[in-house]
């Protein structure tokens, strides 16, 4: 699969933090069609999140496939484990489905000098009630806070990989035992 740049916001100031977001595709892209969820997989729409934001860093998005994360297979997490692992950048930000998030988190785990911070939405941020605008936000919060390693960012919290899980009947993400 050939990967796209997509957007990029450089003001040349080598001190300004600098995230790489790689996009997977999943609810946080999806365009809906009509009301009997006839959808595909948009364009990733987190330039527009950060247009509307004002941020002041410098991102480069870079979108991997665009696929609901039911369809996601071990040949796609072995993809996205190398891109992140080959990338120059430190901080990491994955949209991702957030079906089998949890999955590809897990096996993420061991890339070592990388802050990788995954997050979804359960609905679409092209929809004007979103959960998408706010998860991306503390995942930009979460890059900038945590030390290296591997987290998912979901409904205000941050969850270390291997230790959350989703709970379907609630809709949410939660910690594990």
């Amino acid at each position: 699969m050939v990967a796209l740049e997509i957007a990029k916001n450089d003001s040349g100031d080598r001190n300004r933090m600098k995230i790489k977001i790689f996009s997977c595709g999943g609810t946080i892209d999806k365009v809906y069609f009509d009301a009997k969820s006839d959808f595909s997989v948009g364009e990733p729409h987190i330039r527009a999140v950060f247009k509307d934001a004002n941020i002041d860093f410098d991102f480069v998005v870079e979108s991997l496939m665009r696929k609901d994360s039911l369809e996601m297979t071990g040949e796609d997490r072995a993809l996205i484990r190398d891109r992140i692992s080959n990338e120059e950048a430190n901080l990491i930000l994955l949209t991702h489905g957030t079906d089998t998030m949890t999955l590809t988190a897990e096996a993420l785990m061991g890339i070592s000098e990388k802050v990788i911070v995954l997050t979804g939405s359960m609905t679409p941020a092209r929809f004007h009630v979103t959960d998408a605008i706010f998860n991306i936000g503390c995942a930009v919060g979460a890059l900038q806070s945590k030390p290296p390693g591997v987290y998912i960012t979901m409904n205000g919290r941050v969850f270390t990989a291997g230790k959350v899980r989703k709970n379907r009947d609630r809709q949410r993400f939660e910690e594990t035992a």
